[in-house]
């Protein structure tokens, strides 16, 4: 009889008595290590996979959603230790600069949102809009974003060489058109910056029946969405590249809306991306209205 064999029975009983099997048991003796070394190995990996794709960008709690998005059973204070291990720290964001130029002669309309930007319960109820500057050797360059309350997802852009009234207004055509194209009632609120204060976005606004909104000149809290999207940007892209041409600029600051919109976890969705968190709205209520009509 085989020494292994001779030692099978014992070996079985032991690995019954310890609740671990045979297959871990073998392994171990012969030196390939704890299964929890192994995982946490895996995991680290893991880690530090997420933490490049997302380009250095995610802190623990958004890998801490990915990985779980993947099947890890895993917790934060986890995370965080297995990053400080590898050295992977999130790069701070930097606030970027204001492109605000308020003209003081034009019409201003009254703020109906007073910093009040928590998520509304359907889409297209209030939408916040902000231009800002892309750098790029070539010269001046901006964007106009719309983004919606709902989801905090970027519903509309334009990017021009000139900072003005049509850029916004080209923006927010596309929120519009991105939606269907009728948004009947839905807050649009800016700063007072003068391409919102003049009557082309004025008209734009009124065509739409939408109802402008407006905060108050510098300050930066008064339109907080936007500003936090705009400094994601800056902190996630434009930090990390520079653009030689308008065209470079326009291709990448679309794509990055692109991933924001369809990928970027955001807190404020509960880790979902602003799409995945409105397709699962969407869900629940088309689930509460079944449930309604079969009562």
């Amino acid at each position: 009889m085989s020494q292994r064999a001779e030692h099978g029975i014992p070996y079985a009983v032991s690995c019954r008595a310890l609740g671990v099997s045979q297959s871990w048991f073998y392994k171990w003796r012969h030196g390939d290590g704890s299964v929890r070394r192994a995982r946490r190995a895996g995991l680290s990996a893991m880690i530090g996979s997420l933490f490049a794709k997302h380009h250095g960008t995610y802190g623990s709690p958004r890998i801490l959603a990915d990985l779980r998005a993947l099947g890890w059973q895993v917790s934060v204070n986890t995370v965080a230790a297995l990053m400080a291990e590898q050295g992977l720290v999130a790069r701070k964001k930097h606030r970027c600069r204001s492109t605000t130029r308020p003209d003081k002669s034009a019409r201003k309309a009254p703020d109906a949102v007073r910093r009040d930007f928590s998520p509304r319960p359907l889409p297209d109820v209030t939408w916040v809009g902000d231009v800002t500057e892309i750098p790029t050797d070539e010269g001046k360059f901006y964007l106009a974003d719309v983004l919606d309350l709902h989801s905090r997802r970027c519903v509309g852009f334009a990017m021009d060489s000139h900072h003005d009234a049509a850029l916004a207004r080209a923006a927010l055509c596309m929120a519009i058109a991105i939606r269907g194209g009728t948004v009947t009632g839905v807050i649009c609120h800016t700063d007072q910056g003068g391409e919102y204060t003049g009557e082309l976005f004025a008209d734009a606004c009124r065509n739409a029946h939408a109802t402008q909104s407006m905060g108050r000149t510098g300050s930066a809290l008064d339109n907080a969405v936007a500003e936090s999207f705009n400094s994601s940007l800056e902190f996630e892209l434009l930090r990390q590249k520079r653009f030689i041409t308008r065209e470079q600029a326009r291709r990448a600051v679309a794509a990055w809306i692109e991933e924001y919109n369809t990928v970027r976890r955001h807190s404020t969705n509960g880790m979902l991306s602003p799409v995945d968190y409105e397709h699962a709205q969407a869900r629940v209520r088309a689930e509460a209205d079944s449930g309604s009509e079969a009562a």
